[in-house]
């Protein structure tokens, strides 16, 4: 018997079918069609330009899809197309690019914006003493926003996100710069959200960033779904177990002789081979007569699947 929770947390809260949007010539997305589930926290992947910001603004409304006729966007049952102030009443969203009033401390910038929902002023201060609590800023809420570091802004822009106590939290690269303290910190964070109800829209570059949070992940690519799917269940499915990374080389005629092996392997990234086998001791043996210093043995990430999925060659579009 399924409890009245879970059948919540299976919802589907997000329904996108078909989805295509052009600019000109450029196809920015050609058919995208996925599901996001409640209190879940789905993740875009792909290289610059593949089309993941411009997904997340037709999901907020902020950019129209074209017209098809069996695409469709549905957003906790609204269409973005028509009923954009409904999503955005339900949203909140941390853009890539930090956008606080420079002139204004921490607390005048969320009681500015908490005007935007509606929030009396008895109801903002205790939302906002409570998310800067949340966001372990309650020490400089008096602070200007030139005083704060990069992490602090950071955090301040996810609590301004959450004022009006949304169920849907859209995130566009939400630790890009920060130090690792400060990512582990907003992690745990998100964590505690999507444990209280918030489904969670991500993207991100950083691959152990998705693989962190992410219930479900699209890796995409020039605007076309690549894969899409759990993690770890990805990287059991679609990668080996293990990776030996040789640089300078300079092998032996014995080391040669072993990557022969059918069950590994090879590519290349300039001066990289990467040597990748579901048997540990192949790759070790064949590391065997490797200076220690010219390689890196490791277990395969996720990393090591958008590449190969995406190839290691720069477009000109990003």
């Amino acid at each position: 018997m399924v409890l009245e929770g879970e059948k919540m947390q299976q919802e589907k809260v997000i329904r996108v079918r078909n989805v295509h949007k052009s600019y000109g010539k450029l196809h920015a997305v050609a058919g995208l069609s996925f599901d996001v589930l409640r209190s879940a926290c789905f993740g875009f992947l792909g290289p610059n330009g593949a089309g993941k910001t411009t997904m997340m603004n037709m999901i907020y409304g902020r950019t129209q899809r074209d017209a098809h006729g069996d695409s469709s966007i549905e957003i906790f049952g609204y269409d973005p197309a028509r009923e954009e102030l409904e999503i955005k009443y339900l949203s909140g969203v941390v853009p890539q690019e930090n956008n606080l009033d420079v002139e204004l401390d921490v607390r005048k910038n969320l009681m500015i914006y908490s005007k935007f929902y509606g929030l009396s002023s008895r109801e903002a201060e205790r939302r906002i003493d409570e998310l800067l609590d949340f966001m372990e800023l309650t020490d400089k809420k008096k602070s200007r926003i030139r005083e704060l570091s990069g992490g602090m802004k950071r955090r301040l822009l996810i609590a301004r996100a959450l004022l009006n106590n949304p169920k849907l939290l859209i995130l566009d690269e939400p630790t890009t710069g920060l130090d690792p303290q400060v990512r582990h910190l907003i992690w745990n964070k998100l964590r505690q959200l999507k444990t209280a109800g918030t489904t969670i829209l991500l993207t991100t570059h950083y691959m152990e960033e998705a693989f962190q949070l992410a219930d479900k992940i699209l890796i995409i690519n020039q605007g076309e779904k690549l894969l899409d799917g759990n993690p770890p269940e990805l990287l059991e499915k679609y990668m080996e177990r293990y990776v030996l990374e040789v640089r300078n080389l300079e092998a032996t005629s014995m080391f040669q002789e072993i990557i022969r092996v059918t069950d590994i392997r090879q590519d290349r990234f300039h001066d990289t081979l990467l040597l990748y086998a579901d048997n540990l001791d192949l790759l070790k043996e064949a590391a065997r007569e490797l200076d220690p210093r010219n390689y890196y043995q490791r277990q395969t990430n996720l990393e090591d699947l958008f590449l190969k999925l995406t190839g290691r060659e720069l477009y000109e579009h990003q």
